[in-house]
């Protein structure tokens, strides 16, 4: 069985972005280092139109080859004109409203949310890439076997949390975190069963 892993960016005190879920300014840390650790062992997980530029759009899935992600973060590509943001992977869309998928490489999921993603970890291949969205994160938190937190040294105060859920103790053992001479951290946690 393969692993759903929440693969996300976070600040110091657990907030994703701010209130609004804009977090644009986490990409001041992605510098040379960590660009080299990203391309070598989550390469997937970067955006098909930004690979492309980099001249990285040929390097092999390491992690994933399925993504989900919620309505916003989908969002997010649309407005820059970009229909199949993740074309290296199958990708999901987790959306109650939108009705219709822009883009026939792209599937929407708008109902078994749960159901459909313990499908998915039942099937073979690489892993399953959970992309953003703190309601998403929330409602999957029990699907979640890994976490993979880059941790960024900044402190938001207040903003969007990492899970948007309410109160529980969901117990994850620590396998490892690499430091960064940037001051990030990138800490890979596995749920407790």
């Amino acid at each position: 069985m393969r692993k759903l892993t929440y693969f996300i960016a976070a600040s110091v005190d657990g907030f994703i972005g701010r209130p609004d879920g804009e977090a644009g300014f986490f990409t001041e840390y992605v510098d040379e280092e960590f660009f080299e650790f990203l391309k070598s062992e989550f390469p997937e997980t970067m955006p098909t139109h930004g690979r492309q530029p980099l001249g990285i759009d040929d390097l092999e899935n390491q992690q994933f080859d399925t993504i989900v992600q919620g309505r916003a973060s989908y969002d997010l590509a649309l407005e820059a004109g970009v229909t199949s943001p993740y074309a290296h992977m199958r990708q999901y869309v987790a959306s109650r409203t939108m009705e219709k998928s822009p883009d026939p490489a792209v599937e929407i999921i708008s109902e078994d949310l749960r159901g459909r993603v313990r499908a998915l970890k039942e099937e073979g291949g690489l892993g399953v890439y959970l992309c953003g969205g703190s309601v998403l994160a929330g409602e999957l938190l029990d699907e979640i076997d890994e976490l993979i937190v880059k941790t960024y040294p900044l402190v938001l105060g207040s903003g969007m949390p990492m899970f948007a859920s309410g109160f529980g103790l969901e117990r994850f053992a620590l396998e490892s975190v690499r430091t960064f001479g940037n001051g990030a951290l990138v800490s890979r946690y596995s749920r407790e069963r």
